[in-house]
């Protein structure tokens, strides 16, 4: 904002001009023309239009950011149906698709991701720690290096899904499926696989410590070569269960 001060009535041009000195006269042109801006400045300030202007101008701006932060809430909406649009739109399509994005951005805002489906998706170190995925369906999709630490995966599809080196900490895997699912290196430490089922999983070197076994609905074929601090009773129930210990199957 322009701070108006009360400017000083310009000398008259004849005495404006005895203030050059001699060797400077070639400059009374010069002078002359700083004279007149001077006198133009001068009328303007005492112009109380031109304040009112400012002011107003001023007042506009304000104006301009009451509504900017006042519309928020509609820039969020439509920033989420996009996020939603790049998901529908590529349902069922390989590749990536703007998906992972899409996903993160939606989660970052806590929006429920109940029932999204990105089967078959390429969606390496996707992070939806803490995301709320319930029925969702990862089936098939390429998982590898994700971060569903703490996810909500109750009733999930993850069956031939990829998450090798993925981290699924604490994650709810309840009632899950599994089956055919590489989790070769993740790590599942605290995870809840109550329900959930793993026939066929590859869980080679895998961290399964402190994960709630007790009620996995089957383990038939799942491979526990190798697994990492695995509970008490764990390995031994497993296999019971129709689980293998192979270290270095084929790849």
């Amino acid at each position: 904002m322009i701070l108006h001060s009360p400017r000083t009535r310009p000398a008259p041009w004849s005495i404006r001009k005895q203030s050059v000195a001699a060797p400077w006269k070639w400059a009374t042109p010069l002078v002359a023309v700083e004279w007149i801006f001077e006198w133009v400045a001068y009328a303007l300030s005492r112009w109380s239009f031109l304040e009112v202007l400012e002011y107003l101008g001023t007042f506009s701006v304000l104006i301009a950011v009451i509504f900017y932060f006042s519309e928020s809430g509609d820039r969020i909406k439509q920033r989420h149906y996009q996020a939603w649009q790049v998901i529908n739109t590529a349902q069922g399509k390989g590749g990536s698709g703007g998906r992972i994005e899409a996903l993160q951005e939606l989660n970052a805002d806590r929006v429920p991701l109940v029932g999204v489906d990105v089967s078959s998706a390429f969606l390496q170190g996707l992070d939806l720690h803490g995301a709320n995925l319930l029925r969702s369906d990862f089936s098939s999709a390429d998982l590898r290096n994700c971060n569903l630490a703490s996810a909500d995966l109750t009733y999930a599809n993850l069956n031939s899904a990829n998450l090798r080196n993925g981290v699924l900490d604490r994650a709810k895997l309840t009632d899950a499926d599994l089956r055919n699912a590489d989790l070769v290196g993740a790590s599942l430490a605290g995870a809840d696989l109550s329900g959930a089922v793993l026939d066929d999983a590859d869980l080679r070197r895998a961290d399964v410590r402190e994960i709630q076994w007790q009620h996995i609905k089957s383990v038939k074929g799942a491979n526990l070569g190798a697994v990492r601090d695995a509970p008490e009773g764990f390995i031994a129930w497993a296999l019971s269960q129709g689980a293998i210990d192979n270290p270095a199957p084929p790849e």
